[in-house]
């Protein structure tokens, strides 16, 4: 089986598909956009928050959305095949959006690089391509880009991304663990890797190093600022008069990038608009017993 085709494979498998019929729940009404931009999915691994993700697609509309790389983890599918049916949903959503009217444009990341070979090609309305210049409703040009290609341990040991990523998803396991008995005592999403990485120096001083490379290059592109991924971190301020926007991911933060209609850009903390669990009581959990 060639594993590395998983981004084909999943758009074939789920295009003819129906969606589960929680897709046409509208109990909570859309929120609009000019541009949504959303990155680092990881589909195909544990670590994908592939239900809050969903939540989203439904609740939000928007003229373009941007997949700003590491839609799909082929680095993760290599090693160990993973897809459930959720999966198979965002997938199908996306197509959706697409079939529907809204541009899609997909611009792959280093996890999902081998996507990299269909550049410039179209599948189920869902535009490739190595990278993007967007014109906000206000005139500025923003540069859109993954980011991996600003990132010293993938371009120069790229045996050391692995051995990262393996750490990774054990704390991401250690993370889901911990969500669920949050979700059980009634309590919200809280991310255990993103405080983490919060508390390391080490890691602080290689996002500073990550953003000021992307926005130097995007000075050198003419663009008044740049829209990336990559690092799992959220961010949106200025870098000697750059522009510089990360829309975080849907493993860690749930969050996404968000353009409104007069231009104004803004970071949107899903966590914050889901419907927070009740409270699981004794009667409840023998019921469920």
């Amino acid at each position: 089986m060639q594993r590395d085709d998983a981004f084909i494979r999943a758009w074939r498998d789920t295009a003819t598909r129906a969606l589960d019929p929680e897709d046409e729940d509208r109990a909570r009404p859309p929120l609009h956009f000019r541009t949504l931009w959303i990155s680092d999915l990881h589909l195909g691994t544990p670590g994908c928050q592939a239900r809050a993700l969903l939540d989203f697609l439904k609740h939000t509309e928007c003229e373009t959305l941007f997949l700003v790389g590491d839609i799909i983890d082929g680095w993760q599918l290599k090693r160990h095949w993973y897809w459930p049916q959720a999966h198979n949903d965002v997938i199908q959503k996306l197509l959706r959006k697409a079939r529907k009217g809204t541009r899609v444009i997909f611009i792959p990341g280093n996890h999902d690089e081998f996507a990299r070979k269909y550049l410039h090609h179209n599948f189920g309305g869902i535009d490739v391509a190595e990278e993007w210049i967007h014109e906000t409703a206000d005139g500025r040009k923003l540069w859109i880009i993954h980011g991996d290609l600003f990132d010293g341990v993938i371009q120069c040991a790229k045996w050391l991304a692995y051995v990262g990523d393996s750490l990774y998803e054990f704390t991401l396991k250690l993370n889901r663990h911990l969500n669920s008995l949050r979700a059980r005592m009634g309590l919200p999403y809280w991310s255990l890797s993103k405080y983490l990485k919060g508390k390391v120096k080490r890691a602080v001083s290689y996002v500073g190093d990550f953003e000021a490379a992307v926005a130097r290059e995007a000075r050198n592109r003419g663009a008044q600022g740049v829209v990336c991924g990559h690092i799992h971190h959220a961010e949106m301020r200025d870098i000697d008069g750059i522009l510089y926007c990360n829309d975080g991911d849907w493993v860690e933060s749930l969050t996404a990038l968000a353009e409104h209609a007069d231009g104004k850009l803004e970071i949107i903390d899903w966590a914050q608009h889901m419907p927070v669990p009740a409270k699981s009581t004794p009667a409840r959990e023998a019921i469920a017993a």
